[in-house]
């Protein structure tokens, strides 16, 4: 049991270094950032959606910044699509799941709004429809996702984490969700 304790460790340690190394996606997540900043100072606010644990880290990115990240501050406009359970079960019902967080998207998106969808294979089906109606509506959106980045690489901005791990993959969304959410509290709060 240690020795798989051990190993886990020094294969999630691993994905990190290779993301560390490449200097493209620094530069994405770096741009990422910068898309969400400027969002947020033209009032716009940063949406968020995923499936599954993917769904857990968007509620709590989301949350990082509407409450606290690392510092005290104002509040900063989010959401995750999907956290009104009532209009996600009827939207599933009426029109199909795969609709579920584009039409909530559809009611609530604004010009000047930054969507970032997590799938971690690239091929979850409300992903892809999200991510066409933010198209549609001229909403500028990222996805985080890994392998190959899926059926979403080949429409959409990606940030794709360099492992076929479901698990690593998860492990680095959240921490380069937490690096963006760290750069705009730093940068709309300075000090």
């Amino acid at each position: 049991m240690k020795d798989r304790i051990i190993q886990e460790v020094l294969d999630s340690a691993q994905v990190k270094k290779l993301i560390s190394e490449d200097i493209s996606l620094i530069k994405q997540i770096e741009d990422c950032s910068v898309n969400c900043i400027n969002s947020l100072r033209k009032g716009g606010k940063i949406i968020f959606c995923g499936n599954g644990g993917s769904f857990s880290d968007s509620q709590h990115l989301s949350a990082e910044l509407t409450g606290r990240y690392m510092k005290d501050r104002d509040p900063l406009a989010s959401i995750a699509l999907g956290t009104n359970t009532s209009s996600m079960s009827a939207i599933g019902n009426d029109y199909g799941y795969q609709y579920s967080f584009s039409r909530e998207l559809e009611a609530i998106a604004r010009d000047d709004d930054f969507l970032i969808a997590i799938t971690t294979s690239g091929n979850s089906k409300n992903i892809i429809e999200v991510l066409d109606k933010a198209k549609s509506l001229s909403i500028r959106s990222v996805v985080l996702t890994g392998n190959d980045g899926g059926k979403v690489a080949k429409t959409a901005e990606c940030i794709i984490v360099p492992s076929e791990s479901t698990a690593r993959i998860q492990e680095s969304h959240i921490m380069i969700g937490q690096i963006i959410c760290g750069i705009i509290e730093d940068t709309m709060f300075p000090s």
